[in-house]
């Protein structure tokens, strides 16, 4: 009995784990490297300026981490807009159906994550490598 008891309790140990996720404070998208928390605020047509990003990427829910155009709220590739007569250090619009937008306001800056070189990296190193290929042809 007490090795059946045994066995049951380090079985129990050895394969469960600690279920760990994140609450999020608020709605949120992440645009040109900065935070806009959405509100309930609904914008109408003649409000909406032009597109001017979507979102990319989803946040870790386990670590909280992001990088680049990413929402907690709203799936890949929904749309972002410029307001009419606001900055987008201000406000932006996010599209959240056929034809309805939300005001999102400028929360804060997003936290430096490493992904976030590589929008720099990639098209540097692609111009670099062109650059080359053209001066390796030239001297032939």
């Amino acid at each position: 009995m007490k090795k059946t008891v045994s066995f049951f309790i380090i079985f129990i140990f050895a394969f469960t784990s600690p279920i760990q996720a994140l609450s999020w404070a608020f709605p949120f998208v992440v645009w040109d490297g900065n935070v806009y928390e959405v509100k309930q605020e609904k914008l109408g047509e003649k409000e909406i300026g032009e597109w001017i990003g979507e979102v990319k990427t989803r946040p870790n829910d386990m670590t909280g981490e992001y990088y680049g155009n990413a929402s907690n709220a709203y799936p890949k590739g929904t749309p972002y807009y410029k307001i009419n007569n606001i900055p987008t250090e201000k406000a932006i619009a996010v599209k959240v159906s056929d034809n309805g937008w939300q005001k999102a306001i400028y929360s804060h800056e997003a936290p430096f994550h490493w992904l976030d070189l590589l929008q720099i990296i990639i098209p540097i190193d692609i111009f670099i490598s062109i650059a080359i290929l053209i001066g390796l042809r030239i001297k032939k």
